[in-house]
């Protein structure tokens, strides 16, 4: 369905971000902080995860007098944290552990919320915003090729793109410092007559969302001031138009041809049509009330700011490939990992957070938070250890006590990485 255009008013964004998840600034307009920075936020600022990068190894302490404890193996720990999130509401969960001695992986839960068939550990899903580190990649590709620089001006790349904002560069466009709105919000607004509605809500994510429309509701929101970090989807579809600008070709072919076939990512794929077939995952999302059925979710939805459909196997490879310099060069990398600011610890489309197995080092990846699956995905500096996760069934409520705990999931994960 497709729904005429509504003026971006204050109290329609907060409907809005009230169903999507994203946050609010105190003055009520956007904040462009979307699902994806409080989902980066639930995971790494947990006091769990804090606990353990200053916890001795367990099984090392002991009172006086006893034998010392047996260490309890990490990976039934990931395997009973799978079983509980799916337990506890979730439709279905795959995780993998890569380290120097192998590779490990297990899945929870079913395929679909009609609860079949089983998840496989090699089930596909679809990784959301973990597509803005291959989308800068192929940024970084054109810089070291001589195409522009991450100075470069994005009107210099596509006229017109930011009419009021042609100076926003595109160091600035993957840093998330350019000023650009969220850009999913206003999508969804300028696309519902009824902000506060589920069911429309729901229905307008079948529609097609070209990339001119993504751009023009970027240009109706409110813009912050450029330097400041507000994650933005918007900046990933204006990076993904200059990339196609730049070299005639689709972001998909760029992917397919510099990232999926060079690095034998078979699983792997940037759709644009509904559906996800296979074995893969498929999406739902809980209102605090019911669960509705994702499979008529259309890409375009995302674009280039998280269309990508991958498994853990692909994902993982990836992220040891770009941080071992396969994707890009050192140089390059050093300019992508290099946090904007300390407080975010973002980058050129990557995080970086403290690595709790080596103090002093850090992990770095991505999260993804699509409207019914949430991805994990980080990889040591060196590139010997990778921890990976999918889990469907958003819980999209806004309760404070979500339907599962991903700190659970991602805290054994975590401690069996360390070896």
């Amino acid at each position: 369905m497709r729904t005429s255009k509504l003026l971006i008013t204050a109290g329609a964004v907060a409907a809005v971000t009230a169903l999507t998840g994203a946050s609010l600034a105190p003055s009520g307009e956007p904040a462009a902080v979307p699902d994806d920075t409080a989902l980066h936020e639930q995971l790494w600022s947990s006091p769990a995860i804090d606990s353990l990068r200053s916890a001795e190894p367990e099984g090392t302490q002991q009172r006086p007098g006893q034998a010392p404890e047996q260490p309890q193996d990490p990976y039934a720990q990931i395997e009973a944290a799978l079983d509980e999130v799916v337990a506890a509401g979730a439709v279905g969960a795959v995780a993998r552990v890569e380290t120097a001695d192998g590779a490990w992986s297990d899945a929870a839960g079913t395929r679909a919320l009609d609860r079949r068939p089983p998840v496989l550990d090699h089930s596909g899903f679809r990784a959301a915003s973990n597509t803005k580190m291959m989308i800068a990649a192929l940024v970084l590709q054109e810089v070291e090729a001589g195409t522009w620089s991450l100075d470069t001006p994005i009107g210099e790349v596509v006229p017109g793109i930011f009419p009021e904002h042609p100076g926003v560069t595109l160091r600035q466009l993957l840093s998330h410092t350019g000023g650009t709105p969220n850009g999913t919000v206003e999508l969804l607004l300028a696309n519902m007559q009824d902000p506060t509605s589920i069911d429309e809500l729901v229905a307008v994510l079948g529609d097609r969302y070209p990339d001119e429309e993504h751009v023009a509701a970027a240009n109706a929101g409110a813009w912050t001031p450029a330097g400041e970090y507000a994650y933005s989807n918007a900046a990933y579809v204006a990076l993904g138009v200059a990339l196609e600008e730049a070299t005639g070709e689709s972001v998909a072919d760029l992917l397919e041809e510099r990232i999926f076939d060079p690095l034998g990512l078979r699983q792997t794929s940037y759709p644009d049509e509904p559906g996800l077939r296979g074995n893969a995952m498929q999406e739902a999302m809980w209102d605090g009330q019911r669960w509705h059925d994702l499979q008529h979710f259309d890409p375009t939805f995302f674009s280039h700011a998280g269309a990508l459909v991958t498994t853990t196997r692909d994902l993982s490879a990836f992220t040891e490939a770009l941080i071992t310099g396969e994707v890009v060069s050192q140089e390059s990398l050093a300019e992508m990992i290099a946090p904007v600011t300390e407080a975010t610890g973002y980058g050129l489309g990557i995080y970086r957070v403290p690595d709790p197995c080596v103090p002093g080092e850090f992990l770095y990846g991505h999260d993804g938070g699509a409207m019914g699956t949430v991805s994990v995905a980080y990889t040591s500096a060196d590139g010997s250890r990778q921890v990976t996760f999918a889990i469907t069934g958003m819980d999209r409520s806004g309760s404070p006590e979500p339907l599962y705990d991903l700190n659970a999931v991602l805290l054994p994960m975590l401690a069996a990485s360390c070896g």
